[in-house]
């Protein structure tokens, strides 16, 4: 087409042309994710925790934002959310909380989001009106998949039930429904507080358990590949992937990709696509 163009300009072939070619690039970048997202964990559900960092209200303000964040971006996707554990912050905003997410590619997708966040802005809740820096965790694991098989030994548990924290006097605060896992090897806690059962509960905690338990071995065995090919992760746990300024000028910049935008309000409302995807198509090792 581009040799007949050549010859003889013809606006209806061009136009073709040019449809031909907008439609092969939009396939190939199709391609090109579907093979960053290779990995049949890629395919998985996902399990969300975000924790407040040092720094009391500010931090646990700062956490609840990511929460907002990240929910409104799986709704945006029409991905299914459940919160299954809340500590509410002292004044404001969350200590930690844990959520699923459910649909096509969730975990791929929300792996972008592991690391530390970092925010910069004039504090709300500082009467002097100073800038402060908060920082917030994020832990995007995928769901166990279903053909896999987890084996956990009775005797390595340790159970407890309390009185969940839910707020506005919901049920939850009125039954010792709550259930905390330990999982004594390891060293791993998981909670649940979701359900009005117990029994619930903590079926949805041992879920959660498997599937760290699942990661915990995916990633010893990344750990060894890694060394045995003297490779070392470009991204430490404790080092910020992204930064979101809000004083004294707006910007959110992610540091593993170079991606930034001035947007802030339209990231901090779920606008994360631009930023997952540049972290996929650069193939970024995963930060934790």
């Amino acid at each position: 087409m581009v040799e007949l163009l050549e010859e003889e300009t013809d606006k209806e072939s061009e136009e073709e042309l040019e449809r031909r070619l907008n439609g092969l690039e939009q396939k190939i970048q199709s391609l090109e994710f579907q093979q960053k997202l290779g990995s049949p964990d890629d395919r998985s559900n996902a399990i969300v925790s975000i924790n407040a960092g040092a720094g009391g209200t500010e931090a646990q303000d700062w956490a609840e934002m990511i929460l907002r964040m990240l929910l409104r971006w799986c709704e945006r996707k029409g991905y299914e959310t459940e919160i299954i554990d809340f500590l509410a912050g002292d004044e404001a905003g969350v200590k930690s909380v844990t959520f699923t997410v459910r649909g096509p590619y969730a975990y791929g997708y929300l792996k972008a989001e592991n690391g530390i966040h970092r925010l910069v802005r004039i504090s709300p809740f500082d009467a002097n009106r100073r800038r402060h820096t908060s920082f917030a965790s994020v832990s995007v694991i995928p769901e166990k998949p279903e053909d896999v098989d987890i084996e956990i030994d009775e005797s390595d548990l340790k159970i407890d039930t309390y009185r969940a924290s839910g707020a506005g006097g919901q049920h939850v605060n009125k039954t010792d429904s709550a259930v905390r896992i330990t999982h004594l090897p390891t060293g791993i806690v998981v909670q649940c507080q979701n359900e009005r059962s117990q029994y619930r509960n903590k079926q949805m905690a041992l879920s959660v358990l498997k599937s760290r338990l699942y990661e915990l071995k995916r990633r010893e065995e990344e750990e060894k590949l890694e060394a045995l090919r003297g490779e070392k992760k470009g991204i430490e746990w404790g080092s910020q992937i992204r930064s979101y300024v809000l004083h004294p000028y707006r910007m959110v910049k992610d540091h593993r990709t170079g991606m930034e935008t001035g947007n802030v309000d339209e990231v901090l409302d779920g606008g994360l696509d631009a930023f997952i995807n540049a972290y996929l198509m650069q193939g970024v090792p995963q930060a934790g």
